[in-house]
């Protein structure tokens, strides 16, 4: 806060105070970083806090600026800041650096309507690792939809868990298309839901476009129950279909070795 009013890093030394603990902050406008504020020493007011990167800039400019940087208190008195917050509720996390399980599992504990977007390319095995597991994938009822009972070879171990939606952003933008690696170009974000379905971990597909309209409207990226729900019953169906298939594959055997085998007068 600079005389009462937000604003941006614009010049060096440039004084204002923090939104969360009211402490002075001084603007940094390096040649090297990314320019941020920081508080003076090296306190910060948030244990959650990591230094920004341009990757976090970029997304977080999709936004309002009155959603960045949202404080948030706990019914209990703790406090922290999103990334991003908007107006029906919904919390946005951008994370590229490493975080410990801890960590992760208290930011879900603490943000009821959560969800991860994850830099997909910050380890040189990221979009390998994607690519390889991305071709075991198989259809789901919806369009856009796949399962895997192995999600641990597409995405890092560190987010297998999770108990909110997780976002994994490969790189590539809307209208892109590269024939070498068809399933992590073209601007799409893949998503590990939370939960699964007979053993099944389910992915979804979305643009960036349709993250982007989603998360400007809504309090949940998904009805994550309802779809999982909704998959759970197809495959329910199904095999009660295959095995019906096989009862009367059955009974159209039976019924032609007993014809073979009457005897002729």
């Amino acid at each position: 806060m600079v005389n009462g009013e937000r604003q941006e890093a614009t010049q060096s030394k440039l004084r204002g105070s923090c939104p969360s603990c009211e402490q002075e902050v001084v603007a940094k406008c390096g040649p090297l970083k990314i320019w941020h504020w920081a508080h003076k020493g090296k306190r910060n007011c948030d244990p959650w806090w990591e230094p920004e990167t341009p990757w976090h800039r970029a997304w977080k400019d999709h936004f309002p600026a009155e959603w960045r940087e949202a404080i948030q208190w706990s019914t209990s008195g703790e406090k922290h800041i999103a990334d991003v917050r908007n107006a029906a509720g919904l919390v946005i996390e951008f994370q590229r650096s490493a975080i410990s399980p801890l960590e992760r599992m208290a930011r879900e504990a603490f943000y009821e309507h959560l969800i991860w977007v994850v830099d997909g390319t910050r380890l040189k095995n990221d979009i390998p690792r994607f690519e390889r597991g991305a071709k075991d994938l198989r259809g789901a009822i919806r369009s856009g939809y796949f399962m895997t009972r192995l999600p641990e070879e597409c995405f890092p171990q560190t987010w297998i868990a999770c108990s909110k939606p997780v976002f994994f952003d490969f790189g590539g933008h809307d209208g892109d298309h590269d024939r070498r690696s068809p399933m992590a170009s073209g601007g799409n974000l893949w998503c590990l839901l939370p939960g699964r379905v007979d053993g099944n971990a389910v992915i979804a597909r979305m643009s960036k476009t349709q993250f982007l309209e989603g998360a400007h409207q809504f309090a949940q990226a998904f009805p994550n129950h309802s779809i999982l729900e909704e998959i759970a019953a197809d495959i329910t169906a199904r095999r009660e279909a295959e095995r019906q298939a096989q009862i009367e594959y059955a009974r159209r055997v039976r019924f032609f070795n007993a014809t073979r085998r009457r005897p002729r007068f």
